[in-house]
């Protein structure tokens, strides 16, 4: 069953299941289970062997198994930071501060989309930073969680896809550099070729663009109209029915006496331990302080495990800090904080540890080779290279839920490809590589950055990706015209142009449309 069409039934499966039962955890284990099943011809004992691999090597793979851990410890300890800062007032007294400078819902999207832009080191950190910011000031203004959830994922990997000073930009680099070691190029360093690239990443401009306008006008589409719509009329912001993970239980009692700073800290904390630990893992594995070299080499993981644990050490400073004063403080309080918290986050580790199975599981049935093979072994005509590898590498990123892994397969088989067609088209093909990646991912209800926003923002993940879909293909949409066009002409910037123009009619149009339908009401 490896690497030929049935390796795409387990994950098609898991995707069809979720936008119809809407229930992620059992989807993605039927989509585990149906992979074990194909992996081992259907043989029980080894397909039970096989499960048992599986979820193993989420925490041990040849040894402990740090990277997954400690993502998940960090997760968790997100959930405390919350729990306390809110048991300590500071959730309350932010948002009390925020609603009194940020008077209008526009200024807490716009505000939202900026901070998502500048914490752009890794979509990991990103994506639940963004959140713990973020949620006070849009929840105080009746924005719904899909929403904050659709402006964390969108400004999390697509910047950090063009960022060279981010764990993103550092892997990418280096992927390039094995590439033009192979091909003996030397009209441009790694670094310049990734710089190169930005621009012609067409997807990324296109969504956060579609970002900035959605943050500016009401552009709501389909689902996320009638969760705009309950959150402003009913103060919902999501389906209290529905599994939403990082949304804490009110399990002990917030008060007024918390301050600003008791929110702020612990996330300055946070970010602050989470940089300088990336910094220093980074220079010890590399030996340099090369702002590159420790990017390449920096222990993501260790270094959000130690911001996470700094956050919670500040936060249960800052409350304890509260005794003498605050006659509610209590310290049995305390311990019920960080039960509520790690609950709060449950949902995401499960949802985390069942995606990281599926994925082993499809990558041992070599669907993303699959994929890959479906063009490199065919004649395909030069023109349309740029748009095809842009559309294949979503199809991998989605099926896969991994934008890594796709990077990882079709770079070196995009770099080929296209030295063998006219070695101009290099940096397009493999920028529009890097755009169906993020594509893919936005797309998949799989994908662990998927989970990571809507963890962040408190939001369910079925909802999170229904309402996020609609943006994610108009961008796509417009990109893939200006890969088409990049291809017939030749120029990445009349391609970038056109991409530019679409999004300006599409703007345009909408605006009218509101003005006209406002004159009418």
């Amino acid at each position: 069953m490896e690497s030929t069409i049935f390796s795409l039934l387990p994950p098609i499966l898991a995707i069809a299941m979720v936008l119809i039962t809407r229930r992620v955890l059992l989807s993605l284990g039927v989509g585990i289970v149906s992979a074990a099943l194909l992996l081992q011809e259907f043989s029980p004992l080894e397909t039970l062997q096989s499960l048992w691999t599986a979820f193993q090597l989420s925490f041990w793979d040849e040894g402990f198994n740090a990277y997954n851990v400690f993502i998940l410890l960090f997760i968790l300890s997100l959930g405390v930071i919350t729990a306390l800062v809110a048991l300590s007032g500071g959730s309350r007294a932010f948002a009390t501060w925020a609603m009194k400078r940020i008077k209008t819902r526009r200024g807490a999207k716009l505000l939202t989309a900026f901070i998502g832009i500048l914490i752009f080191i890794d979509d990991y950190f990103n994506a639940l930073a963004v959140g713990q910011i973020a949620r006070p000031i849009t929840d105080s203004h009746k924005i719904s969680r899909a929403k904050l959830a659709y402006f964390i994922d969108s400004t999390s990997a697509p910047v950090c896809v063009v960022s060279p000073i981010s764990s993103w930009g550092a892997y990418l680099i280096s992927l390039l550099g094995g590439i033009f070691t192979t091909y003996a190029i030397v009209a441009y360093t790694p670094l310049e070729a990734f710089v190169l690239m930005a621009p012609m990443n067409y997807y990324v401009v296109a969504a956060i663009a579609m970002v900035f306008f959605v943050a500016v006008t009401d552009f709501d589409l389909f689902a996320m109209k009638s969760h705009e719509r309950r959150a402003l009329e009913t103060g919902q912001l999501y389906d209290p029915e529905k599994d939403v993970a990082g949304e804490l239980k009110e399990e002990f009692p917030i008060h007024n006496y918390g301050k600003v700073t008791d929110l702020v800290l612990p996330i300055v904390t946070l970010i602050v331990a989470t940089v300088i630990a990336m910094l220093v893992t980074g220079n010890q594995a590399g030996g340099s302080w090369n702002l590159f070299t420790i990017f390449e080499n920096t222990d993501v993981p260790k270094s959000l495990l130690i911001g996470g644990l700094s956050g919670v050490v500040v936060a249960l400073f800052l409350y304890l800090r509260q005794f003498g004063k605050n006659p509610q403080a209590d310290v049995s309080l305390i311990g019920t904080a960080f039960i509520s918290g790690v609950r709060s986050m449950m949902p995401a580790v499960l949802i985390l540890i069942f995606a990281w199975a599926l994925t082993y599981l499809i990558s041992e049935l070599q669907t993303g080779e699959y994929l890959a093979g479906i063009v490199s072994n065919n004649n395909i005509p030069e023109w349309i290279l740029p748009a095809l590898l842009f559309l294949l590498t979503a199809v991998m990123a989605f099926s896969t839920g991994t934008s890594w892994g796709s990077f990882g397969i079709l770079i070196p088989i995009g770099a080929d490809i296209a030295m063998a067609v006219n070695p101009e088209l290099l940096l397009p093909v493999l920028s529009a590589v890097l755009a169906g990646a993020v594509f893919g991912d936005h797309c998949s209800p799989i994908s662990d950055t998927t989970i990571m926003s809507a963890t962040g923002a408190g939001s369910n993940l079925y909802d999170h990706v229904t309402t996020q879909l609609p943006y994610a293909i108009i961008s796509a949409i417009i990109a893939t015209v200006g890969y088409l066009t990049l291809g017939f002409t030749g120029s990445a910037w009349i391609g970038l142009g056109v991409v530019v123009l679409l999004l300006v009619l599409l703007f345009t149009f909408w605006t009218a449309k509101e003005k006209v339908q406002a004159q009418a009401s």
